[in-house]
């Protein structure tokens, strides 16, 4: 992956979120999760998101991944919006296969499938080659130095390795879109920097819009620019970030 080499991106015009609120239950027993979270992410960069246990981070990646339902507001991917006061993207399930990559903190791989078929999977499915979906796959594993584990399977591998191998995966199908929720937790500090870079280019060689929820102080310095989220609402702060080159 050429880090001078700029490819255009279906995304187009990245994230956007406006006045998104998340509301579990009725009545009494109603929980708002998030009050009024506003945010917005260019295609080419990578921006934090940060906030204590309990504040919405992760009830807000999983609304943008359309995975739950938001209660009102208004979300947009790639230009495109998804949410309006409701879902207007008729196959979700499609949405989030071609448009977005997900890494959680657990990795979630195919037990009975080896690393290289794990991460070579999903653009075998989108349509692509045997070959190309398993050089694509060989070069994020180099990449992030689990190649040498290619032919295992998952449960031989550490749950550090387990971790790269998901990210592998998230990044392998160059989506316009990518949601990390503590993608470095399990990492060690080079590790965890070595994320960092991949993510950095991968935004800036693909025109590809990340967001990443993550408490680890090892690569906060990397963002350019970090919503805090607090009681629900988000809070920008800019003028971040140092080179991961």
């Amino acid at each position: 992956m050429s880090a001078t080499t700029t490819h255009s991106s279906p995304s187009g015009q990245g994230i956007r979120i406006d006045g998104l609120r998340k509301v579990y239950g009725k009545g009494d027993t109603a929980v708002v999760a998030l009050k009024n979270a506003s945010l917005q992410v260019q295609p080419g960069e990578v921006v934090g998101l940060v906030g204590p246990s309990g504040s919405g981070k992760s009830t807000l990646l999983k609304c943008l991944g359309a995975i739950i339902e938001p209660t009102c507001g208004h979300m947009e991917l790639g230009g495109e919006t998804i949410f309006d006061d409701g879902w207007k993207v008729r196959d979700l399930r499609a949405l989030r296969r071609d448009r977005i990559g997900f890494v959680f903190q657990a990795p979630y791989l195919i037990p009975f499938l080896n690393v290289t078929d794990n991460v070579a999977l999903l653009p075998m499915l989108a349509g692509v080659d045997n070959a190309t979906a398993r050089t694509r796959a060989h070069a994020l594993l180099q990449a992030l130095d689990v190649d040498h584990r290619a032919q295992a399977q998952p449960a031989q591998l550490s749950g550090g390795e387990q971790q790269r191998v998901a990210i592998a995966r998230a990044l392998v199908n160059r989506p316009p879109v990518i949601l990390a929720d503590e993608p470095t937790a399990p990492l060690d500090s080079e590790r965890a920097l070595g994320v960092a870079r991949i993510l950095h280019r991968m935004a800036q060689e693909w025109q590809t819009a990340i967001i990443v929820v993550t408490h680890d102080e090892k690569i906060i310095p990397t963002f350019r620019r970090i919503y805090h989220i607090r009681d629900g609402e988000t809070h920008e702060e800019t003028g971040l970030g140092v080179s991961v080159d």
